[in-house]
């Protein structure tokens, strides 16, 4: 810093005012002393200065499984809006979900000097009790239940499901089968209980839902199953890529789809548009859901105050394709 001053001509304050971005420094000054950090290769410190002021201007991200479905998109949007920002992202996956996993992640995020983490991970998995990060770290929990503890910002799960459900009971079919995600997610159950809620709200029967594990196999076996019931004329499954399998399943045992049977799912995949047919489906906002979380985690730092618990819910919408059409006439014995 010395050596800046020196060569521009002015005194080491000058240069640190410039280098911390302040304000009150002449232009002909700030280009003075820019000019001489390029000709030095002058580069601030930024821990030094982390330590000074008590912000390093970093956002800490702890998610599992980044290629889960519009995952990537919504750390994306986090990055890009933290970046304009001006702030770095450092991010630490969890590959197998236990608790000493997440703990040991929350530990070495700890360590590596952040003011906010923006948290992917299931509740069950966020124990209050366990999971800590050093005085003055912001916590921000993306899709998840824990808005009782925690600031969270997720999709309208409930919602979403509540669209799919009741635009095919609109279209005249009895009641909607269910294809459910895995028992131990929130997402999966959040859309299960609504599907049935819906339903029990109609007085519509409420069919035994089919376990799922996301994958288009899982819903491919779900298919193969709800074939051979002439009565299921509806499906709403909880993602996109198990409606896939369900479509793969009814066209291979001659289930016409929609004529026979209609298939909502949720998500809207880029590649929903393109299935055969193309897919009815619940479009989730992913990059709204990391511009939320990104602004709300640089609210907190700015305002030096713990968020206030509770969750933001990113709106839903439905996306009505060619895989859903009106119930088909009873056949006549």
């Amino acid at each position: 810093m010395a050596d800046v001053a020196k060569r521009a001509g002015v005194s080491s304050q000058t240069v640190s005012r410039v280098s911390n971005g302040n304000p009150g420094v002449v232009a002909a000054t700030r280009e003075q002393v820019l000019e001489a950090m390029r000709d030095l290769g002058y580069r601030p410190n930024s821990a030094a200065r982390a330590l000074r002021y008590g912000q390093f201007n970093t956002i800490g991200v702890i998610l599992l499984n980044l290629s889960a479905t519009g995952r990537s998109q919504t750390v994306g949007a986090i990055s890009t809006h933290a970046a304009a920002e001006g702030y770095a992202i450092t991010m630490i996956p969890i590959d197998v979900p236990t608790q000493d996993n997440v703990l040991g992640a929350f530990t070495r995020m700890g360590e590596l000097a952040v003011d906010a983490v923006i948290v992917f991970i299931e509740v069950h998995l966020l124990d209050a009790g366990t999971v800590t990060l050093p005085p003055g770290v912001h916590v921000v929990v993306v899709d998840t239940d824990s808005g009782d503890r925690y600031r969270v910002v997720d999709t309208d799960q409930v919602g979403g499901a509540r669209l799919a459900v009741r635009h095919l009971l609109d279209l005249g079919h009895d009641t909607v089968w269910h294809v459910a995600g895995p028992e131990e997610s929130y997402a999966s159950e959040r859309r299960a209980r609504a599907w049935r809620a819906t339903l029990e709200e109609a007085g519509r029967r409420v069919p035994e839902p089919v376990r799922g594990d996301w994958s288009a196999a899982s819903g491919y076996e779900a298919g193969l199953a709800l074939a051979e019931l002439p009565d299921c004329t509806a499906v709403f499954a909880a993602n996109d890529q198990m409606a896939l399998g369900l479509l793969r399943a009814f066209h291979e045992r001659g289930r016409s789809v929609p004529e026979d049977v209609s298939v909502v799912g949720f998500d809207d995949v880029p590649d929903s548009a393109h299935f055969i047919p193309p897919l009815t489906t619940v479009h989730q906002d992913f990059t709204e859901v990391g511009r939320r979380s990104a602004v709300e985690a640089l609210r907190q730092i700015r305002e030096r105050t713990p968020a206030t618990p509770g969750t933001d819910l990113v709106p839903t919408r439905l996306v009505v394709r060619e895989s859903t059409g009106r119930a088909p006439k009873p056949t006549s014995r």
